[in-house]
């Protein structure tokens, strides 16, 4: 092999090599390789602004957790305090309004470890919105002016260990709904603020 050949070689061998030596550790939520995987479900209950009035949501989330801090997963919440809704005609039925929603949820606990912590997280997805007669037949039942809507919902928990896989948390939540199109009800009417309390179960 001439000289030049010999230079090339060297000058490949010496670009190969830089970047080996000069690349940094690169940071992952794996530490050495190895995650941690749990889960936990989160039953909920939610006292919230709904057209103006109290409303009271039940529902939950659950998911995968992974490294203790990192959850993903899905929820999901309906109303289920009777709330009227307005009426054209004072002979007309009662009617009541129904709102569900669910979602993804992705949530970061915050030193975990510690007894009390915090847990941060959101739930985006979608929902709907409607009318309906309480105490019918379930062959009566009927929604009166469904619409769905987008639906946003971040949150902040205050949480506490009970037991290694139980915790207890209070918090907050906003309700942000947008392209709803039930009659009687507005997006504005339907977000609002809430407070929950929630119970954590599972391995964290």
């Amino acid at each position: 092999m001439n000289k030049t050949g010999k230079r090339l070689l060297l000058a490949l061998a010496v670009l190969c090599t830089v970047p080996a030596l000069a690349q940094e550790k690169i940071e992952s939520l794996a530490k050495g390789g190895k995650v941690r995987v749990g889960g936990f479900g989160a039953p909920t209950i939610k006292f919230t602004s709904f057209d103006d009035e109290l409303g009271v949501l039940l529902g939950g989330y659950a998911g995968v957790m992974l490294n203790s801090k990192l959850m993903l997963g899905a929820g999901a919440y309906a109303l289920v305090n009777n709330i009227e809704a307005p009426r054209a005609n004072p002979t007309d039925a009662t009617m009541y309004w129904n709102m569900w929603y669910t979602g993804f949820v992705p949530e970061y606990t915050i030193k975990g470890n510690k007894l009390v912590h915090l847990a941060v997280g959101a739930l985006v997805g979608g929902g709907g919105v409607f009318m309906n007669e309480r105490f019918k037949n379930w062959e009566d039942y009927e929604s009166i002016g469904y619409s769905s809507f987008f639906v946003g919902e971040p949150h902040l928990n205050l949480e506490m260990n009970i037991t290694s896989y139980l915790r207890l948390g209070i918090g907050g939540s906003y309700r942000f709904v947008r392209g709803s199109g039930t009659e009687g009800i507005t997006d504005e009417k339907l977000s609002g603020p809430s407070a929950h309390f929630t119970i954590k179960a599972g391995r964290f």
